[in-house]
Formats: C-alpha cells, structure tokens, sequence
C-alpha cells in the first residue's frame, strides 16, 4: 500500500484488495472501517439531490419493495446489493477510513399487485395484495475522515451511484444492466457535489454484483483526489463581477434557443443545465447566504460552481449526475476563459 500524506488514505497499487464474490462460499476480510450516524446533521444540511425524490432506507427497501425481473425471469441487481456492492468495495479501498451514513433517495414508485388480486377492486385491496418498486434509485455516503476546507466551508469526499430502470429493457432476456457510479468531494454546508471527469462513470453495463464492484475499484483507482481539490481551491483566485456573471447567464439561456448548427458552428461548449437551472442560479447568486453576491462587487468561480450545483438539485435522479459534472466544467472553462485560456470557446459567454 502507498499511503497518500495529504488525505491520511491508502490507495492501492492496482486491485489488492478481497473480492466480495456474490453466492460463492469465500474467506472475506473483515475491514476495520467505522460508520458514524449522520442523523445529528440531517436538519443542518439540504439534501444532496432533491426534485420529486424521497428518502428511503435500504432496509424499507428490502421489506417493502418487490426485484423486477427480465423477461425470461432472471433477476435484476437490486438497489440494496448496488448500494451494498459500491459501499464494500469503498470500505476494502480506503481500509481504516471513517464512513458516514448512507444516504437513499427514490422517486417514480411503481405499483402492482399480486395475481391472486387481479380482479379486485384497487380501493378493496389490502396492504398484503400490493406491490412496489421504485424505478430510480441514487444514493451516497461520505467518508468522514476524509475532510479538506476550501473557502472556509468543510468539504469530504463522497462516493454513491444512481440506477434507472427506464433505461433498462425489462422485456428482454437477461442482459447487461445499466448503472452510474461517482467520486468526488461534496460541500457538508448545502450538500453539493463537485465532480469531475475521473471521478465519474455515467455508463457502466455490468451484469454481476461482482462486475459493479470491480467497475467500482477502477473508478476510484483512476480518480485523483489531490489533483481534484487543488483544482476547485484554485476557483477561489479567480473573480467575477456582476456584470459578467449577468452576461454567463443572459449568454447561457441564449445558448438554449441556438439551433444545433449555429451552436456547432460557434464550436461552443457543451452546457446541460435548461432554463429552470439557469433562472435557479440566478436566484443563488442574489439571496445564497454562503454562495451568493451578498453585498459585494464580485464572485469567485467557486461560488459560481455551487450556484450552479444549487441549481441542478432539482434534475431527475437519471441527469443530476451529469449536470454536477457539467457545472465543474462551466466554471473552469469561465475561469480559463476570464485568465486568457480559453481553448473551449467559454468567453463566448462573457462577451
């Protein structure tokens, strides 16, 4: 093991670590990772996604919730095991490190009913003759002894995943499923996540628990936590002013009526946030009491980066990812664009 000074973790030189090999009979080491209970927080800090989600707990999950299957009646990977697979793959990662609560959140709940019940009526029907599932899922987990301080505001690194069985063909023969998985730091204050490119995979097709937890050991080899904090500590240095920060956001809602032509033609950037996200950044920049202009004459691309994560805590469960993704990029690309850098054509959003 090679221990990394600045975050007190361990990172391994390629996969040493037990596998966690699901219906095999196998000697697993135990891993001397503490979880702590979050619930202490729960009223300080917002919800790291919220739109039309609700919270669950994998326990509800397993007792109330039925497993879809495929056509020819293989099962599904249930949201619990994804969750449970990502977990223990972090805790056999970053051996000895602290684990916050895992957090779920579900949306786009699925009723059923059982076949003896076919035939009766839906306000006749007991609790015992319905079903369930939820057909988004996402959850995270903070490792709480890996915490770091940018703008005065504690961060900690953060992993979770996001499943959608919309984006699944449930009327097929069992085949690859498809499932997202992250790393990256999240503000405690507001719960905003800050990813990156290397601490993302929005398009893993697995078809075991022991393919996720592989995919998973990948992620986290290939992801660079010090070179990430140092990038995002960097967006402190570099400022905006309002006049500048009302032309990003009159150039962004412009970029969303341009045809795809015009767009490519002006090789500008990908943008993902609509103009819901748009107008809610808007409003974080006047009234966020940790984010915002509050009575000054200019912004750091920092603060610009989390009025637009604020922002996209009202996407699906399916697209948030992506979108906290894209807001990391607006605000380098601004920040490159504002120090003569630009090689993604942001300054065409503050001209």
């Amino acid at each position: 093991m090679e221990e990394n000074q600045l975050l007190g973790i361990y990172r391994p030189k390629g996969i040493m670590v037990p596998l966690r090999i699901p219906n095999q009979e196998q000697q697993v080491i135990e891993v001397n990772a503490e979880v702590i209970d979050a619930t202490a927080d729960e009223q300080e800090n917002p919800h790291f996604i919220e739109s039309n989600t609700s919270a669950i707990s994998l326990e509800e999950l397993r007792k109330t919730c039925i497993v879809p299957s495929f056509r020819d009646n293989s099962l599904t990977i249930s949201h619990p095991v994804f969750a449970e697979t990502v977990l223990g793959a972090a805790q056999d990662y970053f051996n000895g490190e602290t684990f916050g609560e895992l957090e779920c959140r579900v949306s786009h709940q699925i009723n059923g009913r059982i076949p003896t019940a076919l035939h009766k009526p839906a306000k006749l029907l007991t609790e015992a003759e319905l079903t369930k599932f939820y057909q988004r899922f996402c959850f995270c987990f903070e490792i709480s002894s890996v915490s770091k301080t940018i703008d005065g505001q504690p961060i900690n690194l953060t992993i979770g995943g996001v499943r959608a069985y919309n984006e699944q063909n449930l009327y097929s023969n069992k085949s690859s499923e498809k499932f997202k998985i992250f790393i990256g730091w999240r503000v405690r204050v507001c719960s905003n996540l800050m990813l990156t490119t290397d601490g993302l995979q929005d398009r893993l097709e697995v078809m075991s628990e022991l393919d996720i937890y592989k995919a998973t050991l990948d992620l986290f080899t290939a992801f660079d936590p010090i070179g990430n904090f140092n990038m995002l500590e960097n967006l402190i240095n570099t400022r905006l002013s309002t006049q500048e920060f009302c032309n990003i956001i009159g150039r962004m809602r412009l970029y969303q009526a341009l045809p795809a032509k015009i767009r490519q033609e002006l090789e500008l950037p990908e943008i993902l946030l609509g103009d819901s996200q748009i107008n809610a950044a808007t409003r974080q920049f006047v009234s966020n009491k940790n984010f915002g202009i509050n009575g000054a004459d200019s912004i750091s691309c920092y603060q610009l980066l989390q009025c637009l994560n604020e922002s996209s805590k009202s996407s699906y469960i399916d697209t948030f990812l992506s979108k906290n993704k894209n807001c990391v990029d607006i605000a380098r690309g601004i920040q490159k664009a504002i120090e003569g850098r630009d090689d993604e054509n942001y300054s065409w959003f503050l001209s």
